[in-house]
């Protein structure tokens, strides 16, 4: 037990972000092999305690206090922080995730709570939506946050902020020019209270896609200062290096995507580690167009067969029984032959960015573009297989995933005083980060998940861990 009261105090302090009430209780997790997240080699025989929602103790079991509350045996176990995917586009939209039908906006409630449980099913306690319906994801952010749903944290953006025609105009909030644009950006921060605020800043003309009208430079920074103004962290859509600097020295604070149209200059690299800024990889959004086609089997691994429905998966089967020229109906532009090749020759060049960014001492944080909580899992075997060493694997999906948000002082890792966000894994995710699949317990907010309590697609499933 923390002998240091204002972590003691920090246990019961919440801000309205972190205040849903829960059935959080005091746990103990005695003889684990703590890897906190922070890129630390693992701990082994450590003691971990959670009062409430926050972590009020982590010291080697030898040393550790007199146990309170209920106990977890970690023998042979480890323990992670929760993982987070900071940039998804939650399913639920009328016409898709983030689509934006005329006139009155509608949603499928149920496709969205199957989505939020399939990431909470998969160990992912955080996730970012970054554009999309607000009638879909604002008002689910708000339940989450009276603690009236079993979901990840949710952090969102509501629209996104793009130029008439440019990338994410459907989702957009649309500004042509300044001052005349700030009126609809103070609508936007008004209504929708975004956690962070995605820009678009994408003139296109790359895979199979055409070019499209982009904002000015003035009119990026522009938006990026008012939002800063107002206390809201950006993102920006980017996929090349060009754009990409130019949207780092007009002030934004992330990168929702790591340039993937070619290889980065050593420059870029040694400028994204020299700023420290984050950058997502979103590799699952290109690499599944591949995938789906090359090697359907994975959609029977355990994580997809209990977050996706059968007949969800039977479809995507289709795609590779048909070689991948007869897409599914309404899915065309998707899963066309030239995406395919596309993603095969480029998704290697991205992981060779993100491992040189990585390397160099840049922060890369993990993102899928996707809307299920087992994306979180290819992505992460995705940068293991560009280089990135597996402690830097998981740092970059809690710690550094944190650090986008802007939120590392709370959470993203396992420390004293910070949010009870745990995953306790059956095997070794160092040794192999497909391990981090092995769930044992996912708990959030200091709760335990029950997860055959959870909505989920594929039906109900077994609950993992009873508490005695």
């Amino acid at each position: 037990m923390s002998r240091r009261l204002p972590l003691r105090i920090a246990a019961l302090v919440a801000t309205a972000l972190f205040s849903a009430p829960s059935l959080a209780e005091r746990w103990t997790f005695e003889h684990v092999t703590l890897i906190d997240g922070t890129g630390a080699p693992a701990r082994p025989d450590m003691t971990v305690a959670v009062d409430g929602d926050r972590i009020v103790e982590v010291s080697p079991s030898a040393r550790a206090a007199p146990v309170q509350g209920r106990r977890i045996d970690g023998r042979g176990k480890y323990l992670i922080p929760g993982l987070m995917d900071i940039h998804i586009h939650l399913a639920g939209s009328a016409s898709g995730a983030g689509a934006m039908p005329a006139g009155a906006p509608t949603v499928d409630r149920t496709a969205a709570m199957q989505a939020l449980a399939s990431y909470i099913y998969a160990g992912v306690t955080t996730v970012l939506d970054v554009g999309n319906n607000p009638a879909n994801t604002l008002p689910l952010r708000a339940e989450e946050r009276a603690g009236r749903i079993q979901s990840p944290r949710i952090f969102a953006t509501g629209n996104l902020v793009t130029y008439p025609g440019s990338h994410g105009a459907r989702m957009g909030v649309l500004i042509d020019s300044w001052p005349q644009g700030r009126a609809a950006l103070e609508a936007q921060v008004e209504s929708q209270k975004p956690d962070v605020l995605k820009i678009s800043y994408d003139d296109e003309g790359w895979g199979s896609r055409p070019m499209i009208p982009i904002m000015s430079r003035d009119l990026l920074q522009h938006v990026i200062e008012f939002y800063a103004d107002h206390g809201v962290r950006t993102t920006v859509h980017v996929s090349n290096e060009m754009r990409a600097r130019e949207a780092i020295f007009s002030g934004v604070d992330t990168l929702a995507h790591t340039p993937a149209q070619g290889p980065v200059t050593d420059a870029f690299v040694k400028l994204m580690a020299a700023k420290q800024l984050p950058a997502a990889s979103t590799m699952t959004i290109g690499d599944n167009y591949a995938r789906v086609h090359d090697h359907p089997e994975y959609l029977d691994q355990p994580l997809y067969v209990a977050t996706m429905t059968p007949a969800a998966r039977a479809d995507l089967k289709k795609i590779a029984a048909e070689g991948g020229e007869t897409a599914l109906k309404g899915s065309a532009p998707l899963y066309r032959r030239g995406w395919r090749l596309y993603w095969q020759t480029q998704t290697p060049i991205l992981q060779d960015n993100l491992r040189r960014i990585d390397a160099a001492g840049g922060v890369i944080a993990t993102g899928t573009d996707a809307t299920n909580g087992a994306a979180l899992h290819r992505e992460m075997e995705l940068l293991a297989q560009a280089g990135l060493p597996n402690l830097h694997v998981i740092r970059a999906a809690t710690f550094n995933a944190a650090r986008l948000l802007g939120k590392q002082d709370e959470m993203g890792s396992v420390a004293e005083g910070k949010l009870a966000d745990l995953v306790l894994l059956d095997a070794d995710p160092v040794a192999d980060i497909n391990n981090s699949k092995r769930i044992a317990l996912v708990m959030k907010n200091g709760a335990i998940v029950d997860e055959s309590t959870l909505p989920l697609a594929g039906g109900r499933q077994q609950r993992r861990y009873t508490p005695r």
